[in-house]
């Protein structure tokens, strides 16, 4: 990319930038390097909010940076690692051997009987993140169209089938993972002979959609309910939001429920992430923690390859 050509496309953008009344302006970036430019959403509010210390993100950038040849022992409530193994000691075990380790675990590192011991196999195979990584700016883009916030857009490619077109055993299908029935519900074509949802525009139509008409309103019917105030940019606001996309919002509704938060702060998710109701089980926990270790592993991927990173507070 010529100088020129990275001079003009750097002011188009920062035009943009000033004369869009879109809240999540400030925090786009636009990402050069020898022979592309994306746009990307800064990951700067998780480091200025601290999210980025907490042990269940940085737990999940090890495991999405590990081979599946290896697992990592850690207590469940707070993925607080204990040791790292061989991953052919752990999945070859029957199920009562499996339980016999995990009791291990407990007398060599002297925890109570009733803590949960889980062990996890790294997932480096699933997260592509390189292979994702072009698709980003193209949703980011789609997304500010439909006067969506483009965070969304950016955390989902992160963590849902990143890089890949798979289908998953629940149905989900397409960069934005859409179930059959709610891809239809959002305008999407889906029957026997046409799926609209591999067509990645229509698919982030579909994502975009559902988040602005559904997710975002629910979540704040759910916050109207117990009385909590927010701001649409606070990243805890954004990731109850994720949950509602991914768990659906009568079980996030269930967890709220039972955690009676007083405030919506980092501590709610943080609560979310030790409870449980209704559908709003482990995989749902894990939902937001794995979407903060994304945009961490993003933010390192962009920095040690970029030659200029620009946003509309350059001068």
């Amino acid at each position: 990319m010529t100088k020129f050509h990275l001079t003009l496309c750097t002011l188009l953008y920062l035009c943009t930038a000033f004369t869009q009344d879109k809240n999540w302006e400030s925090e786009k970036i636009l990402v050069c390097n020898e022979s592309s430019v994306s746009h990307l959403i800064s990951a700067n509010q998780i480091f200025e909010k601290r999210w980025d210390v907490l042990p269940q993100p940085q737990f999940w950038k090890k495991i999405m940076c590990l081979t599946p040849d290896t697992c990592i022992v850690n207590i469940a409530r707070n993925r607080h690692v204990l040791e790292t193994i061989p991953s052919d000691k752990w999945i070859y075990l029957n199920k009562e051997n499996k339980r016999k380790f995990r009791d291990s675990m407990r007398t060599k590192y002297a925890l109570d009987d009733d803590e949960l011991v889980y062990v996890t196999s790294g997932k480096n195979h699933f997260y592509k993140f390189e292979d994702v990584y072009p698709s980003i700016s193209k949703g980011i883009e789609m997304f500010d169209s439909l006067c969506v916030d483009p965070w969304y857009a950016q955390s989902i490619l992160l963590i849902e089938s990143p890089g890949q077109l798979k289908k998953s055993v629940s149905g989900a299908y397409g960069p934005f993972q859409l179930m059959p029935r709610v891809a239809r519900a959002q305008g999407l074509i889906v029957n026997k002979t046409k799926d609209e949802r591999k067509d990645f525009n229509r698919s982030a139509y579909g994502a975009a959609s559902l988040i602005k008409n559904i997710c975002i309103p629910e979540t704040k019917n759910i916050l109207k309910r117990h009385q909590i105030k927010y701001h649409e940019n606070d990243i805890w606001f954004r990731l109850l939001v994720l949950h509602v996309y991914h768990a659906g919002a009568y079980n996030v509704a269930a967890v709220i429920d039972k955690i009676q938060p007083k405030e919506g702060t980092q501590k709610l998710i943080m609560e979310m992430w030790q409870n449980k109701a209704a559908g709003f089980g482990n995989c749902s926990q894990n939902y937001s923690q794995i979407a903060l270790a994304a945009h961490l592993i993003l933010h390192d991927i962009v920095y040690e390859n970029c030659s200029d990173i620009i946003s509309p507070n350059s001068k």
